[in-house]
């Protein structure tokens, strides 16, 4: 039986105490945790759900590969986010966005096949909702807006060093579309939408406990949504 988000807490907060020299928790920093935070597909297959069920915050992240405010969003959250991953206290649906590739399908499309090629079990093996989280983070950390798009070999690089699965990691950078793109478009935009008709945009954080967007400029937002 899966353990509760209590017990986890107990757990991750006592492994945290017993190590040496590490008296304090410090909630921008993940730790290792002895229980796997899941990493599953939405119901409606275009979002990527990372975390328990459990969790008290429950989000949607509205992202765009190619957004610098998107890259400005994990590079100030990123580690807090998967911290609270680890320990339960949230759960993440990731709803990307390709709105700025120019023409077709280019950098942004690739991006965001590449995170549904990661949420896929490969045999045996599995990523977790942390290693995924450390996915995102490092491909916004080398995003290159309007650039070329990354190559096969760059995807299974960045996936390895994010501590995906090494048959994950050969999966993500496998040239195989794992998702409709522009299906996942037309109904991420939807929602984005719906969520913020004025000033539409990325990123876009939603509490879908309200169904109300996140005033993310706000730097204890995410610590407000999981201990209100």
């Amino acid at each position: 039986m899966r353990t509760t988000r209590t017990v986890r807490l107990v757990i991750v907060l006592g492994l945290l105490l017993g190590t040496v020299g590490c008296a304090k928790e410090v909630t921008g920093s993940a730790r290792p945790d002895p229980v796997t935070a899941p990493l599953a597909l939405s119901a409606d297959g275009y979002g990527i759900v990372a975390g328990f069920d459990d969790a008290p915050a429950q989000i949607e992240i509205f992202t765009e590969p190619q957004c610098t405010h998107c890259h400005d969003l994990q590079a100030q959250f990123g580690d807090q986010i998967a911290y609270y991953l680890a320990v339960g206290g949230v759960q993440v649906t990731y709803r990307p966005l390709t709105f700025l590739d120019e023409e077709g399908q280019g950098y942004s499309a690739a991006v965001v096949n590449a995170m549904f090629a990661a949420a896929e079990p490969a045999g045996d093996s599995t990523t977790s909702g942390v290693q995924f989280q450390r996915f995102v983070e490092e491909l916004w950390a080398q995003q290159d807006p309007g650039g070329p798009a990354f190559t096969g070999d760059e995807l299974r690089t960045i996936a390895r060093s994010s501590g995906l699965p090494e048959p994950v990691a050969d999966a993500v950078s496998k040239a195989r579309e794992v998702v409709d793109i522009d299906a996942a478009e037309e109904n991420n935009f939807e929602l984005l939408y719906t969520a913020e008709p004025v000033n539409t945009g990325t990123p876009t954080v939603v509490d879908l406990a309200s169904g109300e967007k996140v005033d993310i400029s706000d730097a204890a937002w995410l610590d407000q949504l999981v201990a209100p």
